[in-house]
């Protein structure tokens, strides 16, 4: 069956509704097993690290993002029946798009949006486009996390590892996963993310934006998760994270770094620990012929520098077909990284839970 593109995953599949300044948004996980603890907390929690509003180096959008579950919890339990839940939104502002009607918004999806719809999409905001939009992942990807927590023992942990040029100098290691949150850009190295925070408000300051790069590592992963050739985990893993907005670049394991090796220095060489089969070394990023090898899984997430910036930019009015400047005004993050590992953290979950339900690791009743 031929999905539509709001919809995602093969067992587990997750459909989002809404648009940025529609009356809501919301999303649809249907084939989550029954007899799954959850509530709105569980969910809200995920919801509250993405939301904006919360510092100087967000939007000042100030939206609750509280959500509300509609159908397929009874009892405190999932049923079997699909998931619906709802965010109002609250704190549109669509004025401050008026200008953007017919002037083109460079980096922005507007033009190619336009063409498309026969110029019916809704701008404001970026309607179906807007970053916003990934609160509906996070509402279906908290539950995958907890199925996948409760039943696999599977964890994902997404973090902030560079922004602009400015970079984490040690490895990551499971004493820094209590860190990532404390502090604004969820980088889990104290110096490092305040020299980040100086250089998103410096870029915000002179009406600019920056990009980064999220690192996300997947442990207690079990060996054989993926449906090759095209439903690898490699693949359906990237088509998840490229349906976040601004994301234009992804690597798994050794990635391009990869590339410039030999392969004896590559290889990720087998041995005995615990009476368990691993590698010494994981530039696999664990996966190999799209299957999970039971190494953590790795990947290094890019993103481009927000779009919507404050500086007056060339562009094309599409009425006049004339050569135009453009200011965007509104509440804009000058660095949409620091909001993004709870996204990653969701879609990652999403995958996974996905394809175990598929390898039948996960039964469809708990």
């Amino acid at each position: 069956m031929l999905l539509p593109g709001s919809s995602i995953g093969q067992r587990l599949v997750l459909t989002s509704f809404g648009e940025s300044h529609g009356k809501s948004i919301g999303a649809v996980l249907d084939g989550c097993p029954a007899g799954l603890e959850i509530d709105e907390k569980d969910i809200q929690k995920m919801l509250d690290l993405r939301k904006p509003g919360q510092n100087l180096i967000s939007t000042q959008r100030k939206e609750g993002d509280v959500v509300e579950i509609i159908s397929g919890v009874f009892r405190g339990h999932t049923t079997g029946a699909p998931i619906t839940m709802i965010v109002w939104n609250s704190d549109q502002k669509s004025k401050d798009y008026e200008n953007l009607k017919t002037k083109l918004r460079p980096g922005h999806s507007d033009y190619p949006a336009m063409i498309k719809y026969n110029y019916h999409n809704d701008h404001r905001g970026g309607g179906r486009f807007s970053g916003r939009l990934t609160a509906t992942h996070v509402m279906g990807g908290a539950i995958a996390r907890k199925l996948l927590k409760v039943t696999l023992g599977i964890e994902t942990n997404s973090y902030t590892s560079q922004i602009g040029k400015i970079k984490m100098k040690r490895e990551f290691n499971e004493k820094m996963i209590k860190t990532i949150y404390k502090n604004e850009v969820r980088c889990p190295e104290d110096k490092t993310a305040k020299m980040m925070r100086e250089n998103i408000l410096e870029a915000r300051n002179k009406g600019d934006s920056l990009g980064g790069i999220i690192e996300s590592i997947t442990t207690n992963i079990p060996v054989g998760l993926g449906e090759p050739i095209f439903s690898s985990l490699e693949s359906d893993l990237s088509k998840a994270i490229f349906s976040i907005p601004s994301v234009k670049g992804m690597e798994f394991g050794s990635g391009f770094r990869g590339s410039e090796l030999y392969g004896s220095e590559n290889n990720d060489l087998y041995t005995i620990k615990k009476g368990k089969i691993v590698t010494k070394t994981n530039n696999s990023g664990g996966i190999l012929g799209g299957i999970s090898n039971g190494m953590p899984i790795t990947m290094r997430i890019a993103f481009k520098p927000a779009s919507s910036i404050a500086q007056k930019q060339s562009t094309v009015d599409i009425k006049t077909k004339k050569e135009a400047i453009l200011q965007v005004k509104g509440r804009h993050d000058p660095c949409v990284v620091p909001r993004a590992p709870p996204v990653v953290d969701s879609l990652v979950a999403l995958t996974i839970a996905d394809h175990a339900l598929l390898a039948e690791i996960i039964k469809p009743v708990l």
